[in-house]
């Protein structure tokens, strides 16, 4: 059977992790000049804790050559074929890590990366796409193949309740303009073609934006895919998020609406209190 492996920036559950028995490369996470690796050893909190005191952004790294290779190691020894995913190639240098992995295991033969084009659950839907065709016995070609043809339909968008870690890391560069404005300003963040851009922006308390964000997305929610829908954040407030998960029910559109919360590297570059509604659309 294929193997499925993702870098930490795909935000899947160990639930989830579990039952798709998907292995995780984990990014790295820098404080100062302590080096972390996402999810190991190092919560999405200490982070917001540290960055608050040290006024700063964390910076964050790809997994080394030697991370990578290990991980792909003994399912080469095994003549397992490995589907990889990345976070979006214009984000991080995580897939040519992959790649070069490969091609130093002598494995290009057996490896299929996968620029997901994307983050978070971005990634995560297409991680989940694959591990369940996987385990349908499809091969690496073929599940490299209908990830290619899903890619350009995940639908990737959140909200945040400060612009300042977004501000700061640079990632997004139309948030830049906004970052002087003096009013509370939360961007709808979309990503597209594997970047990301600031959309509509909201103003108030961030739990009636993220509710008027959702609510605006009803349309594009109505042409996606019944089977999940995942609501992701980075620590919001379970009445946040309990008020998300029942409109989402009362669409009566998803089979399975999941919840998880954002990794470190994702909440380096978001901050605390932001929330999307991840999923892939049927064209």
């Amino acid at each position: 059977m294929v193997k499925i492996i993702s870098d930490s920036t795909c935000d899947l559950s160990e639930e989830l992790l579990k039952k798709y028995d998907i292995d995780i490369l984990p990014l790295h996470i820098l404080l100062g000049d302590n080096e972390y690796n996402d999810g190991v050893n190092i919560t999405p909190d200490e982070i917001f804790k540290w960055s608050d005191e040290n006024k700063t952004t964390p910076k964050t790294s790809a997994p080394s050559l030697t991370e990578a290779m290990e991980i792909m190691r003994p399912y080469v020894k095994e003549k397992r074929e490995i589907v990889c995913f990345s976070i979006s190639d214009d984000m991080s240098t995580s897939g040519n890590v992959m790649r070069l992995a490969a091609e130093e295991l002598g494995a290009e033969n057996l490896v299929y990366v996968i620029n997901s084009k994307n983050l978070s659950t971005g990634i995560g839907l297409q991680v989940i796409e694959a591990a369940i065709m996987a385990g349908e016995g499809k091969t690496g070609k073929e599940i490299a193949e209908s990830i290619e043809e899903i890619t350009p339909r995940v639908r990737a968008s959140f909200v945040v309740d400060t612009l300042t870690y977004l501000h700061r890391g640079g990632r997004c560069s139309s948030v830049a303009a906004m970052a002087g404005s003096v009013l509370k300003l939360h961007p709808k963040i979309v990503v597209k073609d594997g970047k990301m851009e600031a959309d509509k922006k909201y103003r108030g308390k961030i739990q009636s934006v993220i509710m008027a964000y959702v609510k605006d997305m009803e349309e594009e929610l109505k042409n996606a895919r019944t089977d999940r829908v995942f609501i992701t954040h980075s620590g919001c407030t379970g009445d946040i998020t309990d008020e998300v998960r029942t409109y989402l029910k009362s669409l009566n559109i998803f089979e399975e609406i999941l919840e998880t919360r954002a990794g470190g590297v994702i909440s380096s570059h978001c901050g605390p209190g932001t929330l999307g509604v991840l999923f892939i659309s049927k064209q």
